[in-house]
């Protein structure tokens, strides 16, 4: 729990029992005219727990913003103790143009901790640091996939760091992921500077995704019921396993695919996962798993070249045979089930068992 009293950000106090909506200024357009991040922070009048919730780090990734906007549409989250930040934008650039990137063509989530002298990104990232996430002591980073990509739903975070394994545990996602992310990235540096942070991966860019939206306002509730920063009763998923290692199986051929498989699905070592097909419909390749696993992520676009990645399938620790248990046992309106069918509408999805003969084509030398 923070043991600070004063909660500054731009330069504005926050008091406790105060709700307060604060435009922080991080840059400026052709014009001049000031570019400013828009921060709600809601503070309870007992202290306690300092939790920053930010999306839209790349800006063409809304379900992040629709999590957040949900979560605050009407009334305020009754607090009994601690802080709530909440930001529903950080890449304004990106937002606007529905763009992942900075104007200066770089990756904000590649930026940070950034410098008050360095480029755009680096600028803007610096003073979001600084300014925001120095002023908390837990974070929720909320992300989608790239574009033409899926991702089921996973957290990720630095599992060797105590505060990050409880945050992304309480979250309540059937997967979490291990890692420390890639140089650069918010969540790598917000733990450096102190502030254990964990992101949420889930659905896709430019759509606001109502399951996605579902799961993300259950974790977050989860999350600030487990910090007692709220009321209330955690809801736990049907099965959580942690995940150490994950790979990606890509294209061989140039062509289209017809999938047999959908994010979240369990698959085994040798399964069919994608049959790779001329645009006449002859059957060139079928790509498999290389091991047991659940596909955390996809392609949406059926269109490949050779060496472009198909699936993301995770090895998790928790055996194939658990998982698939527990799914069983899920009734059908559960948030698991409801999830793998809702995801599974985004790509089109064909029994292995009725592939057509193969005419293998082999790759020009």
């Amino acid at each position: 729990m923070s043991t600070r009293t004063s909660l500054i950000i731009g330069g504005r106090r926050i008091r406790a029992g105060e709700q307060r909506d604060i435009h922080l200024q991080v840059s400026e357009t052709y014009t001049g005219d000031p570019v400013k991040i828009a921060i709600r922070v809601i503070r309870a009048r007992r202290p306690g727990p300092r939790l920053l919730i930010t999306a839209a780090v790349h800006g063409d990734e809304l379900n992040g913003t629709g999590i957040i906007r949900e979560m605050l549409f009407g009334e305020a989250p009754a607090l009994k103790r601690g802080s709530l930040i909440c930001v529903p934008v950080v890449n304004v650039f990106g937002f606007e143009r529905n763009e992942r990137d900075m104007p200066d063509r770089r990756d904000l989530n590649r930026s940070f901790p950034g410098s008050a002298l360095g480029s755009l990104a680096s600028r803007v990232a610096h003073a979001f640091l600084s300014q925001v996430v120095s002023q908390a002591d837990l974070c929720i980073d909320l992300h989608s996939a790239a574009a033409t990509r899926t991702n089921y739903p996973n957290v990720r975070g630095d599992l060797s760091i105590p505060e990050v394994r409880a945050l992304a545990e309480a979250l309540g996602c059937e997967l979490i992921v291990n890692g420390k992310g890639p140089e650069g990235s918010l969540r790598r540096a917000a733990c450096d500077l102190g502030c254990p942070t964990v992101i949420l991966e889930a659905g896709e860019v430019a759509k606001i995704e109502p399951t996605v939206l579902e799961l993300g306002l259950r974790g977050i509730n989860n999350v600030l019921v487990a910090l007692d920063m709220i009321d209330g009763r955690r809801q736990e998923p049907v099965y959580q396993t942690t995940v150490h290692k994950t790979t990606w199986v890509r294209a061989e051929l140039g062509g289209l695919l017809r999938f047999h498989v959908a994010p979240g699905a369990l698959v085994e070592g040798g399964e069919p996962i994608a049959t790779n097909e001329s645009v006449f419909g002859e059957a060139q390749s079928v790509l498999i798993s290389p091991t047991d696993g659940i596909i955390l992520g996809m392609t949406t676009l059926p269109a490949v070249k050779p060496g472009e990645p198909v699936v993301h399938v995770a090895l998790p620790r928790k055996k194939l045979s658990s998982i698939r248990r527990a799914l069983q046992n899920a009734p059908q309106q559960s948030l698991a089930y409801r999830l793998r069918h809702e995801l599974a509408t985004n790509v089109s999805v064909h029994d292995s068992a009725l592939m057509p003969p193969m005419r293998r084509r082999r790759p020009r030398r």
